[in-house]
């Protein structure tokens, strides 16, 4: 085979991966069930109608599903999803995607009008991330006492500790050694996550074009950082 030929096929098994990747079907990490034996999704609009009863096939141990986005969007599936999840046997949380560009207490309102209190679900869950988001002026430290405020008028509503989700990229430049009180869920698809502080992390979003029944879309997969007791016990706290 001359220099030409592995050229060739080179290239093309480049592209057959790089389409394998795109579409959801190889990734770069496949957490293992006995080392996270407790995983889970998160969902919003974007995943469309959802099959329940398909999904509930997939052992999935429980689910994150999007309420709200600033201080007055409402995702428009939430009503249909927070229902049908709770007739599954499946833990449920709801979280909030945080607009930088708000205030924490506008956004800490919206949320609480918009997710019924239930002290045997999740903990809610703050997502910060620079992706989709709107741009502040607003100093580190100005933008870090408006989470605090979302996060601590959360807590005294729900009476849990908020679930802080935040990509890479976000944590290191704003969290590092912020929070320390607060679970931290880490988006992570290119390997197992290792933050800057050295904390420990709770839930791992591994996979972002995940393929399980009963979802027609690409859906994000995660584990949670723990034993089975462990995962109780964030589910009752209070």
């Amino acid at each position: 085979m001359n220099k030409k030929h592995v050229v060739i096929i080179l290239v093309i098994v480049a592209g057959i991966a790089a389409i394998l990747f795109y579409t959801g079907y190889l990734r770069f990490s496949y957490p293992s069930l006995e080392e996270y034996p407790i995983q889970g999704i998160d969902i919003s609009h974007h995943q469309g109608n959802i099959d329940w009863e398909k999904l509930a096939q997939e052992n999935m141990a429980f689910v994150f599903i999007k309420a709200t986005e600033g201080g007055d969007y409402t995702d428009p599936k939430f009503v249909g999803n927070w229902e049908n999840a709770h007739q599954q046997d499946i833990e449920v949380g709801a979280y909030h995607f945080y607009r930088l560009c708000k205030s924490g207490a506008e956004q800490a309102s919206h949320f609480i009008a918009t997710v019924p209190y239930n002290s045997n679900n999740l903990p809610p869950v703050v997502d910060l991330e620079f992706g989709g988001n709107c741009e502040t002026d607003q100093s580190p430290e100005q933008l870090i006492r408006e989470i605090d405020m979302f996060l601590t008028s959360v807590e005294d509503h729900y009476h849990k500790k908020p679930i802080i989700y935040a990509t890479q990229e976000f944590y290191d430049e704003y969290l590092q050694d912020q929070f320390s009180e607060n679970p931290i869920w880490i988006r992570g698809i290119f390997g197992k996550p290792s933050l800057i502080d050295r904390r420990p992390w709770t839930f791992w979003q591994f996979a972002n074009r995940g393929h399980l029944s009963g979802v027609d879309t690409y859906v994000d997969i995660n584990v949670f950082n723990g034993s089975e007791n462990d995962f109780n016990k964030l589910v009752k706290e209070n």
